[in-house]
């Protein structure tokens, strides 16, 4: 397939899907190998990039998405409705923290990090596509592991896990004392 009319099939399928589309996927698409379809998107972006346009390719570890550029906001709220806020609440992100971390983790496992139930949070995390969920644990209940999703990565600006920032081992301390003393408090309630 002639090159122009790859990024046209690209542009096309990932218009079209309004979400990532692994990079392997779109390769097997084209009939190119790996390699040649990194350098068309990598051309792609510097295109979108160079002719000021309003959309940009964002990479997310093995996929890529057509995305609105972040100056195009201003002008996007004035025609649609304001998009849904996602309220996350200290216990969400105390969750959700504990998820991205330690993923793939499980119900008990957040819990005992926690200290206290946090059925309602995953809920909600889970409704806001910030976590999925991955599969069973091969243990006795077979509970529900729990890990991120691309939408989290998209929300807190990250293209993969390993942007993460790493914890502190003295902070870390820190958040465990609190939470023992949270739950003693508990307890002596």
């Amino acid at each position: 397939m002639e090159r122009a009319k790859a990024k046209a099939v690209i542009e096309a399928v990932l218009f079209t899907m309004g979400e990532t589309v692994e990079v392997s996927k779109l390769a097997e698409l084209i009939e190119e190998d790996l390699r040649t379809t990194k350098g068309i998107l990598k051309e792609m972006a510097e295109q979108y990039e160079q002719e000021e346009r309003g959309i940009m390719l964002t990479w997310f570890e093995t996929a890529v998405q057509l995305c609105t550029k972040a100056d195009m906001y201003d002008y996007l709220i004035k025609i649609a409705k304001s998009p849904r806020k996602m309220n996350l609440t200290d216990t969400m992100l105390e969750t959700l923290s504990i998820i991205a971390y330690k993923q793939p983790v499980t119900r008990v496992e957040i819990e005992k990090v926690r200290g206290v139930s946090c059925d309602h949070a995953i809920n909600k995390l889970l409704e806001y596509d910030l976590i999925t969920e991955l599969g069973r644990l091969d243990a006795p209940g077979r509970p529900l592991l729990f890990g991120t999703t691309e939408q989290f990565l998209r929300c807190f600006g990250v293209k993969s896990l390993d942007e993460l920032p790493e914890l502190n081992p003295v902070q870390l301390e820190e958040f465990k004392a609190q939470a023992e003393a949270e739950i003693q408090l508990q307890l002596d309630i």
